[in-house]
Order: structure tokens, then sequence, then C-alpha cells
């Protein structure tokens, strides 16, 4: 890969050949993240410090088509794309979770308290060990660091620190080595009854579970996962 082109070196000249680069290569041009990912462009601190943002700097090089990607029928496309591949996984991890214990024990949508707006994705009755399950799916590695982050400070409060949780990474391209690295690389470190899995260590960890008589809080969360 080549390197980034120094600071003092970025012209709009070769800026433009480095979107247009992007457009042979994927038929389209970058979005932010992605510039991120280029050796061959500015990084996107960068073109907010210089141009103030990457729609005013598609608007100076003239690029056809979307100049907002955060805003209009791009944005809207995105949305539904997203929610409807949350609903499919999620739909697919409610089905699997109710083959493996049976629906009195599984609760989709779980409510911590009554604010309604504490919740789970799935919460789990088990005689082993009560879990509960946090379904996502990162573009990249880059985004699922921030998607960790954000999910930690949503299980931060005391009604959710009562319960081990499982943020179940569902991107197969995303390996377990480099989720093992990401961890290494926080500074503020998941608790140990938070994990991070894919599908095929939560089959594992699941296998290991019992469904339960009766639905009881954990006595100790941090023997259950």
């Amino acid at each position: 890969m080549e390197p980034r082109t120094t600071k003092n070196k970025w012209t709009i000249s070769n800026i433009k050949d480095g979107f247009e680069r992007f457009f042979r290569d994927y038929s389209r041009y970058p979005t932010a993240t992605e510039i991120d990912g280029c050796d061959y462009l500015p990084s996107s601190r960068q073109i907010q410090r210089r141009f103030g943002g990457l729609p005013r700097l598609r608007e100076t090089l003239k690029l056809k088509g979307v100049h907002d990607f955060t805003k209009g029928e791009y944005s809207s496309n995105r949305a539904k794309k997203i929610n409807k591949r949350s609903y499919e996984l999620e739909t697919q991890i409610y089905r699997y979770l109710l083959d493996r214990f049976g629906k009195p024990f599984v609760h989709r949508e779980y409510l911590f308290n009554d604010d309604r707006r504490t919740r789970t994705d799935f919460f789990v009755f088990c005689s082993n060990g009560n879990f509960s399950v946090d379904v996502f799916y990162p573009s990249d590695k880059k985004n699922m660091t921030g998607c960790i982050n954000s999910k930690l400070k949503t299980y931060s409060s005391n009604h959710t620190l009562q319960y081990p949780v499982i943020f179940l990474m569902m991107n197969d391209e995303i390996q377990e080595s480099e989720i093992e690295a990401m961890i290494k690389k926080k500074t503020k470190p998941l608790k140990d009854y938070q994990k991070i899995m894919t599908m095929n260590q939560f089959k594992k960890f699941c296998e290991g579970r019992k469904n339960s008589d009766k639905s009881s809080n954990p006595t100790n969360v941090a023997q259950v996962i």
C-alpha cells in the first residue's frame, strides 16, 4: 500500500485523483469512514479542518452524485437497509434461542426497569446462570470499536450491571483474533461478565447453559460467563 501523502502536499488535484481512483475501484465515491482507510486520501479530520467537511469537499471537486451521505434519499435507504438487517439478525437469534432453551425462558426486548428505555435484545433464564444478549453488526473493525464503546455506556447503570451480557457480533468477516486484539487495546476494559462473541462462540456458550425451571435472579453474575 502506498504511504499517505504528507499534510503539506495535499492539493485539490491529487485529492480529486484519489477520489476518482476510489470510484474506479468501487463504482462510487468514499464515505468518511472509508476515506480514513485510504492512504491515497487525506484523513477525514484533515478534510474537516481544511475544507469544512466532506460534503463541501465533494462540491469543491464537482463530483457527480450524492454530496452529503447523512441526508436525503441515500441516508433514508441506508437506514432502511440497516433496520432490515437488524430485524433479520435478531429474528435469527430469537429462533436459535427458542430452539435451544424454549419459549418460556427467552424474553425478547427485555426491559430492565419501568422507564421503558433500559432494555436488552434478549434475556435468557437458565438454571446455571441467567444472561442477556445484545446483537450488533459492525461494518468493520473500526466500527466495532465504536459500537462496543457505545454499548458499554448503555450497560453501565445499576439495573444492567445486575446481569451478565453477551455482545453478539454478527459480521462473519471479523475474526475472533481481531476481537481479542481490540479488547486488549481498550483503555477501559470490559467487566468480567461482559463478553464479545461471534456466533460460533455464542453457540458453544449456549451448549453449556440449561433452561431454568423458575425465573430467578442470578446471585453471582461474575460466575455466569
